[in-house]
């Protein structure tokens, strides 16, 4: 009656059918199953809630322990998912920008004191004459005795005055100064001629504006005579940040293929970024600078460059962190932070836990006879519940792990020595001397040297 192909079909429709009458009651039963412990679970956590506010020792605010109860269901996930609360996200979404208005200063809580670690060259705090070590007592003669609130009210609207109270070694009264706020940019990228025809740039984090910034680097090396012919890329001590902002970089210097893949339950959260053509083509030599304090972005950055043949990586094992994270806005001004994806290099290589390996293994020591630097050890796998590497495998240990200490530099002061000069400055210029002290950039401008003079003995 039929054909040996709609026969098929019929067959294979009946089966649908009988399927789905089958198994349709099942999976409601599930559902309403999955519904009802869910309802379970949120009358315990009320009755929870209920308790401790009736009998604990301290009066609790509902507030805090419903932050603090979603704090801890979402950081037990993995460690880079938190509960933003509407003041952590305003900061994220500064730290992030190019720009944040205020007086100018990068500060610390050291000896409980509010702490200038260094005033940012050009702004209102620097031309005020605020040093590094000043310890801030006041702010508008209010004690400051918590940092995040004391960054609060140093920051304001652009042409507000603000009075900070210092405290400085050598002066015996407490000093008084007035500030007049100002528009502060965040740079992301310092550069720098290490000699003629080789660049070094620097980028420190992952904002909004670092293409922008790198473009304006690069060009500016570019044009300089004679022209370029290698480039050292640092990302030490780069913890990441805007994902887009490592693609586009990734691009500037790569020309086809893919960068990155991630890989999430959502297809929202899978994607693949391909490379563009660059314009102009930057085809000259780079070395790039990685170590255990590269994390995130920079990571992407890294293995985008090394997968793709583009550039040699030196220095130590990187941080490991191969999860991309996605901001959700929640009521009132907070907001999730949640890991939705896992990343993969060109090659489809997961970082997770196991971080991108340098093709030449350099540990760093700086020769100076002021701060020895020494590489980061605390990685991604050392965190509390950090995500498992793909198929669940525990990442091994890197193989540039140092088996002895590495030995400080001849009359190096150890200690962080106040005002004591490092090679690489977030707030001052870069200085290609200092930098020639340091010695993964030594080391990575000799590799550079060198293939170029092998390309003209090549040559002929």
């Amino acid at each position: 009656m039929f054909g040996s192909r709609n026969t098929s079909r019929w067959v294979m429709a009946l089966v649908i059918i009988l399927a789905i009458a089958v198994f349709a009651p099942g999976a409601y039963r599930l559902l309403a199953a999955e519904k009802e412990e869910t309802y379970q679970g949120l009358k315990l956590f009320t009755d929870a809630i209920d308790i401790v506010q009736k009998d604990y020792v301290d009066e609790v605010q509902p507030k805090t322990l419903i932050e603090n109860a979603i704090q801890g269901m979402v950081s037990s996930l993995d460690p880079h998912s938190s509960l933003l609360t509407p003041d952590a996200f305003k900061e994220l979404q500064i730290d992030t920008q190019g720009e944040f208005t205020g007086i100018g200063i990068h500060v610390t809580m050291r000896d409980n004191l509010v702490t200038v670690i260094s005033p940012i060259e050009g702004t209102p705090a620097y031309e005020a004459g605020i040093k590094a070590g000043d310890k801030i007592i006041k702010v508008d003669g209010t004690t400051t005795d918590n940092l995040n609130d004391a960054v609060k009210r140093m920051r304001g609207p652009k042409g507000t005055e603000v009075t900070i109270t210092i405290v400085r070694e050598g002066e015996p009264k407490p000093m008084d100064f007035k500030l007049i706020r100002d528009v502060i940019p965040i740079h992301s990228v310092k550069a720098v001629q290490l000699q003629p025809g080789y660049g070094y740039v620097w980028i420190t984090h992952f904002r909004e504006n670092t293409l922008e910034d790198l473009l304006a680097a690069l060009q500016k090396l570019e044009k300089a005579d004679p022209p370029m012919k290698g480039l050292v890329l640092d990302l030490r001590d780069n913890p990441g940040g805007v994902l887009n902002q490592a693609i586009d970089v990734s691009d500037v210097f790569i020309d086809e293929g893919v960068i990155m893949t991630s890989k999430g339950r959502l297809k929202r959260h899978t994607k693949t970024y391909m490379a563009t053509k660059s314009n102009p083509p930057r085809t000259y030599p780079m070395v790039v600078l990685i170590n255990g304090g590269s994390a995130s972005a920079s990571e992407i950055v890294a293995g985008a460059l090394q997968d793709s043949k583009r550039a040699l990586l030196l220095g130590t094992t990187t941080f490991g962190k191969g999860s991309v994270q996605a901001i959700e806005n929640l009521s009132d001004g907070y907001a999730l932070k949640l890991t939705v994806a896992r990343y993969y290099t060109p090659s489809g290589r997961s970082i997770q836990a196991k971080g991108v390996e340098p093709d030449i293994v350099v540990p760093h020591q700086i020769i100076t006879e002021e701060v020895a630097d020494k590489d980061r050890t605390f990685k991604e796998r050392d965190l509390a519940n950090h995500l498992e590497s793909e198929g669940g495998e525990n990442a091994p240990e890197p193989k540039d792990k140092p088996k002895e200490k590495a030995p400080e530099p001849k009359d190096s002061k150890s200690k962080d020595k106040e005002g004591a000069k490092p090679v690489r400055s977030r707030v001052s210029p870069l200085n290609a001397e200092q930098l020639l002290k340091d010695n993964q950039v030594r080391r990575a401008l000799d590799i550079l040297i060198s293939h170029d003079i092998f390309k003209k003995l090549a040559n002929g």
